[in-house]
C-alpha cells in the first residue's frame, strides 16, 4: 500500500472514484458534500475525465442516466434534500438496469433541516430510494480509509449486477481529516465496449442496444422485475458485510453503523473496562442487510442496543435480523446532534442492570 497522507473525507472519496475508473461526474453543490464537486472540477480534466455541474440535482441524475447507458463509469454526489430530488432518476436508472455510484453525505432533516451530520436518510436509501420494485447496493463506511476502499467495490458491484450503488456517509465522515492510502497508483479504465448491453458505438458488429425502462405489457415487465430480483438474491448470498468485536461472551450487543459505530465502540470498550460484558457489531452493507452476521453476533446476548444518529430508523431491521427473539433497545440523537460515547455508556450501564 502507498504511503498514507492526510485527506478530508469528501476529497478522498473523489480521488478514489477517479482511481476506480470513474470518467464522468455530474453534480450540484450542497453542504456538507461540496468538496467532492470542488475537488473533481479540478482533477477530472487532468485525467481525461468530464466534470459537469448541472443546473439542479434533477438534471444531474438524468445526466448520470444517459452516461451510464453508454457503459462509462459515472457518479454523482449530494446531501439529503438533494438525494430526495434525485430519486425519480435513480428509479429510471434501476429500471433500465444501469450501473452508477451515488454518494450521500447526510445532513439533518426533514426539509432543509441543518448542515450537521445525520443518519436520518437510512429509510430512504435502504427502503424507498424511488418508486417501483428495485434495490440499490448500500455501503456504510466508518472511516475515511474505508470510504476510499469502498468506492472501487461500489463501482465493481454496480457493473457486475447492473444496478446503482450508494455510499452512505455523513457530514462527520465527509468533513473529517484522517490518514489515507490508495491501494492502486494506476487509474483503472472502464471499457464500455466490453459491456454488451451498452448503447455505444459498435461499427455494425452487433444489434443496436436500446436503454429503456418502459414495458407496456404487464407480463413482460413482471419477467423483467423477476429477473432483476434473481440478481439481487445472488448479491445477497455473496456480498453482505459486517464486522463484530467482543461478541462471544456479550450479554449486551450494540448494533451501529458508519461514524456512529466508532463512537459506540469507544463506549463498548469503556464498558468492558468496567467489567460489563458488551460487544458490538457494525453493518458495512446496509443493503443487502447482513442479517445472518448480526444474528450470529447476537446469539449469546440477552439484549441488544441499536445506536444511531436518527430516531431509530435501523431498529426494525435489527429486530427482523434477530427474528424478534431478543429485546432491542434504542439510543440516538438527531437533528445534527452527535451522540457522545459517555451517553452511550450511560445507556449500557442502565441496560446492564437489567441483565
Amino acid at each position: 500500500m502507498a504511503e498514507k497522507s492526510l485527506m478530508k473525507g469528501n476529497e478522498a472519496l473523489a480521488e478514489a472514484a477517479i482511481r476506480a475508473g470513474c470518467k464522468c461526474f455530474f453534480g450540484y453543490p450542497i453542504t456538507p458534500q461540496t468538496e467532492i464537486s470542488a475537488y473533481l472540477s479540478k482533477r477530472m480534466p487532468k485525467v481525461g475525465g468530464v466534470f459537469l455541474q448541472a443546473e439542479s440535482e434533477v438534471a444531474a441524475i438524468n445526466m448520470v442516466y444517459g452516461c451510464a447507458g453508454s457503459g462509462i463509469r459515472c457518479m454523482t454526489s449530494s446531501s439529503s434534500p438533494g438525494i430526495s430530488l434525485k430519486t425519480e432518476g435513480i428509479s429510471y436508472i434501476a429500471g433500465s438496469d444501469l450501473p452508477c455510484v451515488i454518494i450521500d453525505v447526510q445532513r439533518g432533516g426533514p426539509g432543509l433541516g441543518g448542515i450537521q451530520p445525520s443518519q436520518a436518510d437510512y429509510w430512504q436509501i435502504t427502503h424507498a430510494l424511488g418508486h417501483g420494485d428495485f434495490h440499490a447496493i448500500v455501503f456504510a463506511p466508518a472511516s475515511v480509509q474505508e470510504m476510499v476502499d469502498t468506492v472501487t467495490k461500489a463501482f465493481d458491484l454496480a457493473d457486475e449486477y447492473r444496478m446503482p450503488a450508494v455510499i452512505l456517509a455523513d457530514g462527520l465522515l465527509g468533513q473529517m481529516m484522517e490518514p489515507v492510502a490508495f491501494e492502486d497508483t494506476e487509474i483503472k479504465m472502464s471499457d464500455a465496449s466490453k459491456k454488451p448491453w451498452a448503447a455505444c458505438g459498435h461499427g455494425n458488429k452487433r444489434k443496436h442496444n436500446i436503454i429503456n425502462s418502459l414495458y407496456l405489457k404487464p407480463d413482460q415487465l413482471e419477467d423483467n422485475v423477476r429477473e432483476r430480483f434473481e440478481r439481487y438474491e445472488d448479491l445477497k448470498a455473496k456480498h453482505t458485510e459486517a464486522v463484530s468485536d467482543y461478541c462471544e461472551d456479550a450479554d449486551t450487543v450494540v448494533v451501529a453503523y458508519g461514524s456512529t459505530a466508532r463512537l459506540a465502540k469507544s463506549a463498548v470498550e469503556a464498558a468492558r473496562k468496567e467489567g460489563m460484558k458488551v460487544g458490538i457489531v457494525r453493518p458495512i452493507t446496509l443493503w443487502p442487510y447482513p442479517a445472518k452476521e448480526i444474528a450470529e453476533a447476537c446469539k449469546n446476548a440477552k439484549n441488544v442496543l441499536c445506536v444511531e444518529m436518527s430516531m431509530g430508523q435501523m431498529v426494525d431491521d435489527v429486530k427482523i435480523a434477530l427474528n424478534c427473539s431478543k429485546p432491542v433497545e434504542f439510543y440516538g440523537r438527531t437533528g445534527g446532534v452527535i451522540p457522545k460515547p459517555a451517553e452511550i455508556l450511560a445507556k449500557l450501564r442502565e441496560m446492564g442492570g437489567k441483565n
